[in-house]
């Protein structure tokens, strides 16, 4: 069966409502599309940090079923939605996190592990990866830093997910900028770990990411859609857009694990 799949840059920033309104417009354009599966940025909902080395402000935070989030829901309907916020947890704590819904409901939900500087004086850790099942079949998620370990990844594709999810606030380097982003030495490593991480695991990997700036940090876009091979079969450039490919999951994992299944071929017991 095949998906159409969306892949969204874009600014979003501290107003909820405008946010909202937002999310649901791009649910509109993704749906005219043609979108059965959309991916947001990380902070979708209320932003990202304003500065990784002295964070001056929090995005607002959102229980897990914050009307913002309900909004959301409606808007998805039959579509496959994924997109973050920043959740306050039962015990008070906020993390950067990631919800996967559709109409009827929440279908994953995941909690930044991997914190980088200035995060962690900001967010709790999340504990896991834990892939589940969608209508158009197993997908797991991840939160930017996340991807920078293979293990994160790894995790969720040997937890039989053929769609790996990574939701981004991903900015250019804040201690060696470039004039321009597309030669930004995050840019590349951005670029490269989508390519890796979807090669590695042979699955298809959908990365989102904001655009804009907010507070000292400018966010590089790129959104894409990566095959099983680590091929782009979609991208956006550091502006706002939506990075669209038609792909038979199913047949395309398949094809890519054909021969060399890297899954299947590890050898965990060499692993301390």
């Amino acid at each position: 069966m095949s998906v159409r799949i969306g892949a969204v840059a874009a600014h979003f920033g501290r107003d909820l409502p405008r946010a909202v309104a937002k999310v649901v417009g791009i649910v509109a354009d993704a749906r005219k599309a043609g979108c059965d599966l959309l991916v947001l940025p990380d902070a979708t909902l209320g932003g990202y940090l304003d500065d990784l080395r002295a964070p001056s402000s929090a995005p607002p935070a959102l229980t897990e079923d914050a009307p913002e989030l309900r909004a959301v829901v409606a808007a998805a309907a039959e579509m496959v939605v994924c997109l973050g916020y920043a959740e306050r947890g039962a015990g008070g704590a906020l993390h950067n996190a990631a919800v996967c819904v559709t109409g009827d409901g929440v279908l994953g939900r995941h909690r930044k592990v991997h914190l980088p500087a200035g995060e962690s004086t900001v967010y709790a850790a999340g504990s896991g990866f834990d892939a589940f099942d969608t209508p158009l079949g197993r997908m797991g998620m991840l939160i930017d830093y996340d991807k920078t370990f293979p293990e994160a990844a790894r995790a969720l594709a040997l937890d039989g997910a053929q769609v790996l999810a990574c939701l981004s606030a991903w900015p250019a380097s804040v201690t060696d900028r470039a004039a321009r982003l597309p030669q930004d030495r995050q840019a590349r490593l951005f670029d490269l770990y989508d390519s890796a991480r979807a090669a590695e695991n042979q699955v298809v990997w959908v990365s989102a990411n904001q655009t804009g700036s907010l507070g000292s940090l400018r966010f590089l876009g790129q959104a894409k859609v990566v095959g099983p091979g680590g091929d782009v079969l979609a991208r956006t450039s550091a502006k706002g857009g939506l990075a669209v490919a038609t792909v038979d999951v199913a047949a395309e994992v398949a094809r890519a694990r054909r021969v060399l299944h890297h899954l299947a071929e590890l050898e965990s017991a060499a692993y301390r």
